[in-house]
């Protein structure tokens, strides 16, 4: 399914991906830059307080959400140990043409090119463990601090967003953990509080009205 990948410019100038078997892009089209920094950094990271932070990625997807998590940590002085979930990993010539790396290239690039299934610092302030894994196959026995849930859509892959995932997640957050994510159906929203979680409706990135963050 990769091999139909579009690029695509959003309206802040960064890049997203296109996929047209299911009619749907990596990252909004108001920005994908700004998206990623309200719903995941501003939204989710910088709301976590601790010395060192425990991060959970649903969806690996270009990195970007990983690379400006790498930022942040570098900006606030915060050690992060981040764990990436990625059942289709990018190839090299598409992540070759993404324009993010201007921040920082050799950042993105040791983001991409640290092999999956291993983990290792890429920074003094973060660590990187990538795992090519159906969601549902993965074993959340470990303790997050925060979760970015970045998979495509309910109504694109239904079968990523099931009430089990959202138990299992909620298991392994620490108490005061976060949960993120651009979604905001009631029927998540509904699936999370079955779980346990207390959800609120925040305000959206660019171009969207609302988002969910999920506390424990």
């Amino acid at each position: 399914m990769m091999k139909q990948l579009q690029l695509q410019l959003t309206a802040d100038g960064s890049h997203t991906l296109f996929l047209p078997d299911l009619n749907e892009h990596y990252h909004s089209v108001n920005g994908a830059i700004q998206e990623a920094l309200h719903v995941y950094i501003n939204a989710g990271f910088n709301q976590c307080r601790k010395e060192t932070v425990l991060v959970l990625e649903l969806g690996f997807g270009t990195g970007l959400n990983a690379f400006l998590t790498a930022l942040e940590a570098e900006k606030r002085k915060v050690k992060v140990v981040y764990t990436a979930l990625e059942k289709y990993p990018l190839t090299p010539e598409i992540i070759r043409q993404l324009n993010y790396s201007n921040r920082n290239s050799d950042l993105f690039n040791q983001v991409h090119l640290l092999e999956w299934g291993k983990s290792a610092p890429l920074t003094s302030f973060f660590t990187l463990h990538k795992i090519k894994t159906d969601f549902r196959d993965y074993d959340y026995s470990g303790n997050y601090d925060v979760v970015y849930y970045d998979a495509f859509a309910p109504d694109k892959q239904p079968d990523v967003w099931p009430q089990e995932l959202f138990d299992a997640i909620y298991a392994s957050l620490h108490p005061g953990g976060i949960l993120t994510t651009y979604c905001a159906k009631g029927m998540i929203r509904r699936r999370m509080k079955q779980s346990g979680f207390l959800v609120e409706r925040i305000q959206g990135p660019p171009g969207k009205r609302e988002m969910l963050r999920a506390g424990k």
